[in-house]
């Protein structure tokens, strides 16, 4: 077994895998419920989805060991995704415990806004690095039909509230669907004027929706009709790296960002781990295969480093193969 030093930096991802030996995987999205309080059209179907029960949904303390024993096998980077992971009751009091973890250098937390402003300073105080905020439109009307009901005031007061209290970075997600397009000046005059960091999305065919490819706006289509506002200079990306590719126009305050993970997939790149709700790890958000931790999690510490380095060393960097998922995206947690 590899040992528990802290890196995985030079992991043997075993017999068969001679390309990706020096894969590095880093970087752990945790998913603190199902539960969402918006019920958007790319996310899940109209009636909504199944919840589970709150016994089925790990606890707190369950996350924190788990956590901790990534943080052994070279996780430093943690995300708390949802649902909507401001639902769930003391989501502060998780951030605290889980910036306490020796090893885990960065926590952020991706959230909807709705609820931001109820929460971002306890946030901050118990230790969260940065925030993503998911605003699909920047118009009240369009922004209701694709939260089938929401509101956009609370979200932008959020937003505000995020750069006020001085998180950094403050990333905005925008799902690239059909209307963005009517919308980009807008998305463009956020970033010129604030220290924020607008991403398109590629939208992903996922569980319920996969096919729906209608949906699909290439990042190149985006590019092309950002152009008439100036040039977008290529430009390193912000604290959390990841997939995007990030661009500035000249005397924005932030950047312009895309995440292309349909026309030009970067599974070569996959640095990251899943933990569903209710305690599924997952190596890959385009594959089914997941593993049940939570009786590892509660047992052995051994056999949990096992589970995990197992999970680390079968993981897939392409994407061939792929079928339909069973789970839409806000059961797995992005």
């Amino acid at each position: 077994m590899a040992s528990e030093s802290g890196k995985n930096r030079g992991f043997d991802r075993g017999k068969g895998h001679d390309a990706q030996a020096f894969h590095v995987i880093d970087y752990l999205r945790i998913s603190i419920t199902d539960r969402c309080n918006f019920r958007c059209a790319y996310c899940m179907p109209r009636a909504g989805v199944g919840y589970r029960p709150h016994d089925e949904i790990l606890s707190y303390e369950e996350i924190i060991r788990f956590t901790r024993a990534t943080a052994r096998l070279g996780i430093t980077r943690v995300r708390i995704t949802g649902g909507e992971p401001l639902v769930r009751r003391q989501c502060p009091e998780l951030v605290a415990k889980l910036a306490a973890i020796p090893g885990i250098e960065d926590l952020s937390l991706t959230t909807n806004g709705a609820l931001l402003t109820e929460h971002a300073e306890a946030l901050r105080d118990a230790g969260l690095s940065r925030l993503n905020i998911s605003i699909d439109s920047l118009n009240p009307d369009r922004f209701s039909r694709i939260t089938r009901g929401a509101t956009l005031a609370p979200v932008l007061a959020g937003l505000e509230m995020a750069l006020e209290l001085g998180f950094a970075p403050v990333k905005v997600n925008a799902v690239m669907i059909p209307g963005i397009e009517d919308e980009l000046e807008q998305f463009v005059a956020l970033a010129r004027e604030n220290p924020v960091h607008v991403r398109f999305i590629e939208f992903m065919p996922i569980g319920c929706h996969q096919e729906d490819v209608r949906n699909f706006i290439s990042r190149q289509r985006i590019l092309e009709g950002l152009s008439r506002f100036g040039d977008l200079m290529p430009v390193d990306s912000p604290v959390g790296g990841g997939p995007a590719r990030y661009f500035r126009f000249d005397g924005a305050r932030g950047t312009i960002g895309f995440i292309s993970s349909m026309s030009d997939h970067f599974c070569e790149n996959c640095n990251r781990l899943r933990l569903t709700a209710d305690g599924k790890l997952r190596n890959c958000l385009f594959s089914d295969d997941e593993v049940d931790i939570r009786p590892y999690i509660n047992g052995d510490s051994m056999e949990l480093a096992k589970v995990i380095i197992d999970s680390m060393n079968s993981k897939k960097f392409d994407r061939t193969g792929e079928k339909p998922l069973a789970r839409t995206m806000s059961q797995i947690g992005g």
